[in-house]
């Protein structure tokens, strides 16, 4: 036990069954670990911990345990979304939250080109006639010279963008205020210009962050601001869609197409129109799940970690006064 005493305490919330993330093992020597998959196991290990890693966002189980945290110095959330763990009392502790920030923003940013270009090079209806045998010849697109609108000009955003460019796409984003245009984005429009960004757009991006502000942002009148016939994907956050909205734009025709890696319900019910709409493309929220990436969050962490204890400031820490979901 003296042992222990002389090295930081992590508590880490983990799924039921997952165990120790991959990666932590890197620790062992340096801080006590204690993993924790129940509201009792959490409320115990927050008791004597220095930091919290989230690994399972369960909202109300963290905020159920909240009261135990008598020491906590740090969160860190093994995510690039915190919005599910911007509950009040933390939001206004003044303990530090981190996220996984550029983990994911490579991987999201090819499965959203790979979107665009499925809708581009009709893959779908492709693969649908392999599968009945038809041979069907028709042209198809070319992503060079369309426009793309990319809504949520942070990390991720960005390196949509930037591929996006490689490809001959131009580019724009859309940040919570209009900003000067910069490498990444020529121009940034502020949430209050989205209609009129909207209306130029063959391609829309929704790639923003949860907050009071975002949630919902996408409805009827966004989505009637849009181009007839663009295509729309979400790989940010569900809450961001008013999905019966998005139902409606695709059935008057609105929308050419839409790509969703994440929902206002997760999982999708098996009953939800979406899946049997021929124009949409349905993902189980795995845009960025590429192989390692458990890996290379735990690698993520450790490396904060000795940060943190070497003094050093936190890398990834997110501004939580913005992140208030309402």
């Amino acid at each position: 036990m003296a042992e222990t005493t002389t090295r930081p305490r992590v508590a880490v919330l983990t799924a039921p069954g997952e165990g120790r993330p991959p990666g932590l093992e890197a620790l062992e020597p340096e801080a006590a670990l204690q993993i924790a998959e129940t509201a009792e196991q959490l409320a115990t290990a927050l008791r004597e911990a220095d930091i919290l890693l989230v690994t399972d966002f369960r909202t109300g189980l963290l905020r159920e345990a909240w009261p135990a945290a008598r020491h906590l110095r740090w969160v860190h959330a093994a995510s690039a979304g915190v919005d599910a763990l911007c509950f009040p009392e933390l939001v206004d502790s003044d303990i530090p939250l981190t996220n996984a920030r550029g983990v994911f923003d490579a991987p999201i940013a090819e499965y959203a080109l790979g979107l665009m270009l499925a809708f581009a090079k009709d893959l779908p209806a492709t693969l649908e006639h392999q599968r009945k045998r038809r041979w069907f010849h028709r042209d198809n697109e070319r992503l060079a010279g369309k426009r793309l609108l990319v809504v949520g000009a942070g990390s991720i955003g960005r390196a949509i963008g930037r591929l996006a460019k490689v490809v001959g796409m131009a580019v724009e984003g859309v940040a919570s205020t209009s900003r000067p245009g910069d490498a990444d984005f020529p121009t940034i429009h502020g949430v209050d210009g989205l209609a009129t960004a909207l209306a130029n757009a063959d391609y829309v991006v929704a790639a923003a962050p949860l907050t009071a502000r975002t949630r919902g942002l996408f409805g009827t009148e966004t989505f009637a601001a849009m181009k007839p016939g663009a295509r729309f994907i979400n790989v940010g956050r569900g809450p961001v869609v008013q999905t019966d909205a998005l139902v409606a734009a695709l059935h008057d025709g609105r929308l050419a197409g839409a790509a969703l890696d994440v929902f206002e319900m997760e999982p999708l019910p098996e009953e939800h129109p979406l899946w049997a709409m021929p124009q949409v493309i349905v993902s189980p929220h795995m845009a960025g799940d590429v192989h390692g990436w458990r890996e290379a969050l735990g690698a993520q962490f450790v490396a904060n970690f000795r940060r943190w204890r070497a003094g050093e400031p936190l890398e990834n820490v997110v501004d939580k006064s913005r992140m208030t979901t309402g």
